[in-house]
């Protein structure tokens, strides 16, 4: 089963927030040596945590960085862009990286309302449901308008490079009833979502729509692992997680604390049982415990794929982190 990278680029405490897009290609590298399929770039807003702005920005750099190993988006948030942009984007980077992009796209702001009312410019455009029709509006932009069409004339340039191969993204049904309705791969969103992603995976396929030229559903689960040499230290990594993830919920999201910082926090029972329901969501242990939790999920989940974020504090821990799961894996070295 082929293994992916999902990255947010996050940002530890202690640090420039501009470092981890350095350490974003420092780990695209890695995972590249490591054998790893894919390298997804993330897209969320004014969070403190993470300095995911702008995936078509890191995709570039990141393609640039390696050689072998595909790039895209997990995702690009589509109600946040104009469509003919993400066209033209998706094309010059094909164009640049020809057969190594891929473009992810999903419907979530990325962000607080306020700032996606900045990023939209409107609470018309803040509150439309009309995600298919942007969808459809970006295809056409480079298969071509009905005639008569007000667009009609307008093409994404270069107009000689197909469009990447789509990944529609969810944490919920829809987003794998929009991905089966219109064709896509889909990925859920594992390493976050509260559903069984077995059932969102299955209804996919289930209701799958081919089209011409287009090929079999797809189904990637994102999770969430964190991999040490041993279970204690995994633990501590995780607990510092933990805790970045406790401060997103509670809506004061800050740079990822160590694991010092962690075992030093004044932890509330209240926090302790959030932190216990939300346990589930990450894989953590030794290399063999994490990848055997991870293929159970797989296969649990009817997945094609799993894509894998890891959020440690030390740089040089998320990457031994990964170059950890790969040797478990199997995967063979580049």
């Amino acid at each position: 089963m082929p293994l992916s990278v999902l990255d947010l680029s996050p940002v530890p405490s202690g640090t420039r927030p501009s470092e981890a897009l350095h350490e974003t290609l420092e780990l695209a590298r890695t995972a590249e040596a490591a054998g790893y399929y894919r390298y997804w770039l993330a897209e969320h807003h004014n969070i403190r945590s993470v300095v995911s702005t702008s995936p078509e920005v890191m995709i570039a750099a990141v393609a640039a960085a390696t050689s072998s190993i595909r790039v895209g988006s997990g995702g690009i948030m589509l109600p946040n862009h104009s469509p003919l942009k993400v066209a033209e984007t998706f094309r010059v980077l094909g164009g640049l990286y020809p057969d190594r992009i891929d473009l992810g796209i999903g419907r979530a702001p990325g962000t607080d309302q306020r700032t996606a009312l900045a990023l939209r410019r409107s609470r018309e455009a803040l509150g439309a449901d009309d995600f298919t029709e942007q969808y459809a509006e970006l295809r056409a932009y480079v298969e071509g308008f009905p005639a008569g069409h007000p667009f009609e004339p307008i093409s994404a340039q270069p107009d000689d490079v197909p469009l990447p191969p789509v990944w529609i993204l969810g944490s919920s049904t829809y987003g794998g009833q929009a991905a089966a309705a219109l064709g896509t791969g889909f990925a859920y969103a594992g390493h976050f979502g509260t559903l069984d992603p077995a059932g969102v995976i299955s209804t996919y396929k289930e209701n799958f729509q081919r089209f011409e030229n287009d090929g079999e559903p797809r189904a990637m689960l994102a999770l969430a692992a964190i991999v040490a040499e041993t279970e204690e230290r995994a633990q501590a990594l995780a607990r510092a997680n933990a805790l970045s993830m406790l401060r997103l919920r509670s809506g004061r999201p800050g740079p990822l604390p160590s694991p010092e910082e962690a075992a030093d926090y004044p932890w509330s029972e209240a926090e302790e049982a959030a932190v216990e329901e939300w346990a589930g969501l990450v894989s953590v242990g030794t290399p063999d415990q994490v990848a055997a939790d991870l293929l159970r999920r797989a296969n649990k989940a009817g997945a094609d794929e799993l894509i894998i974020t890891t959020n440690i504090h030390d740089p040089a821990e998320r990457r031994r982190s990964f170059e950890l799961l790969a040797v478990a894996w199997g995967l063979k070295p580049r």
